[in-house]
């Protein structure tokens, strides 16, 4: 790809960007939130037209006008944001526009395409059936049906975005399989991803882009995690974690033997004022059963929730909020934002009653003046408070998720996968914001994958296993292999092994 750019409403995606990759290699592709590497993979993927820019393949000069184009010259894309039919079975997602028919006619013989399915899942040692409908499958099931959907297409360049921002550990050793089995097959791969130790582990080289522009490109093995991470941000990103000492004895919040027939049983655990409490536990534990719970998307059938040591009953969203508590949630595009709306729409959602007036006629500069408030606060990148949401950075995107509950001055946040998707630089930006809420003697409860970051910014941490509490270990008892022991289902003082 050679000088290439690309111009939106209000933003220059990309100015002049070039990137090389050879055959048989891992090339990641890295930079912050609002870089351009997605949007620089998708003119090579035929989804968005360059501005100006040449694109070669195989050493010949391409335009690929729709991702039609891109297939048949054998590129190929597994995207950040899953693109499946929720009513259709795996093998349908996996050769949807590909299937196999009698003759001309435009019958798809239903059980080739299964058997076909059920190779490629041999082939890549997946277990999954191709008769389930998608909208039954997990969203890291749903994750590894767009690997395979990707490999099916036989192209030369796979474009993996964020491939493991939502698979297990051990999926995401599947996925390493995968990719070195392609790599020897002579195809190549462009990974992009914000976790540094994926990076390290399979890229031969990297190229970094920032602000839409090309920086510079080097074997992996001649960076380390700091160079790259200064090659990205553009300064050294010192201390990630910080240390803090705001937690009180006084309990905020306590939940008392919480119950969700089938989805966990028996929950307890406390809440300190200035503390911040995480959540771990492998996929399925219940961690985000529990927290819809607390905030009333889905009420518990049994146990007691008292905050402030009063006792109170959340039946419905609205209850949570008037006590104080924000729920930031897991997957912020389906159920944080209103995509097709401003940052201001968005920003100022739960807070509209503060900006209307006793006829309901809200007020534009109110409104206008706490937004810009938050947007300044919280470091959010956008031209202006009236840009679509969906055109921004998914860092900025978090934020705004973040700056809608702040500005209700809540007393606890609870935040689901806050950093899921997100670039180092934006991580420690949230980070800061926890920090300074928690600072002001407020509550946080954070529910994450990642054990660095539970690590990095909790005073203590509760695990959970299929439902169940499995262990609680202060800042002093952190140990991973514990931790990672309860997750597992091994009750915190039983033997390892």
């Amino acid at each position: 790809m050679k000088r290439i750019s690309k111009s939106f409403p209000g933003v220059r995606a990309l100015d002049e960007v070039s990137l090389y990759v050879k055959k048989g290699t891992v090339h990641a592709l890295m930079g912050e939130n609002g870089a351009g590497k997605s949007t620089l993979m998708k003119i090579l993927a035929g989804i968005y037209k360059p501005d100006k820019g040449e694109l070669f393949l195989k050493g010949e000069k391409v335009e690929l006008n729709n991702p039609r184009d891109a297939l048949r010259s054998g590129v190929s894309m597994i995207h950040q944001e899953l693109s499946f039919v929720s009513e259709m079975t795996v093998s349908d997602n996996i050769f949807l526009g590909r299937e196999p028919t009698i003759g001309r006619s435009k019958v798809i013989k239903k059980k080739e395409q299964r058997e076909m399915a059920r190779k490629l899942f041999q082939q890549l040692k997946i277990e999954l059936d191709p008769d389930k409908k998608m909208s039954s499958l997990s969203v890291s099931d749903k994750q590894m049906v767009e690997i395979v959907k990707a490999v099916s297409n036989q192209a030369d360049i796979i474009v993996m975005d964020e491939p493991t921002s939502a698979i297990t550990d051990r999926e995401v050793e599947k996925l390493f399989e995968i990719i070195k089995m392609l790599t020897s097959q002579g195809k190549s791969i462009i990974y992009i991803s914000h976790k540094m130790d994926e990076i390290f582990k399979i890229a031969d080289e990297i190229t970094v882009l920032r602000d839409g522009c090309y920086i510079d490109s080097k074997k992996a093995a001649e960076l380390n995690q700091d160079l790259l991470i200064s090659l990205m941000v553009g300064r050294e990103l010192k201390e990630v974690y910080q240390t803090k000492t705001t937690k009180t004895e006084n309990v905020f919040m306590e939940v008392k033997n919480l119950t969700r027939k089938s989805y966990f049983e028996n929950i307890s655990f406390s809440v300190h004022q200035g503390e911040v409490i995480g959540i771990a536990g492998l996929v399925g534990a219940g961690r985000t059963e529990v927290v819809e719970s607390i905030f009333g998307v889905n009420p518990p059938h049994s146990g007691e929730i008292y905050i402030n040591q009063k006792k109170v009953l959340h039946k419905h969203p609205k209850h949570a909020i008037k006590n104080g508590i924000a729920l930031v949630t897991e997957d912020r595009k389906q159920t944080g934002l209103n995509l097709t709306g401003s940052v201001r729409d968005n920003i100022s959602l739960v807070n509209l009653k503060k900006f209307t007036s006793f006829k309901n006629i809200i007020s534009r500069k109110k409104e206008n003046s706490a937004v810009d408030q938050q947007i300044t606060s919280l470091k959010i990148k956008t031209p202006n408070r009236n840009m679509l949401v969906k055109n921004l950075s998914g860092g900025n995107q978090q934020k705004i998720v973040i700056a809608k509950w702040l500005l209700n001055h809540p007393d606890i946040l609870i935040l689901d996968e806050p950093t899921r998707g997100i670039d180092i630089g934006a991580k420690a930006e949230i980070y800061k914001i926890i920090y300074d809420f928690a600072s002001m003697g407020k509550s946080v409860i954070v529910i994450s994958s990642e054990m660095p970051e539970l690590f990095g910014i909790c005073d203590r941490i509760i695990v959970m296993s299929e439902g169940k509490l499995t262990g609680e270990f202060t800042r002093e008892e952190f140990d991973q292999e514990k931790v990672m022991a309860c997750c597992a289902g091994i009750q915190k003082g039983e033997k390892i092994g």
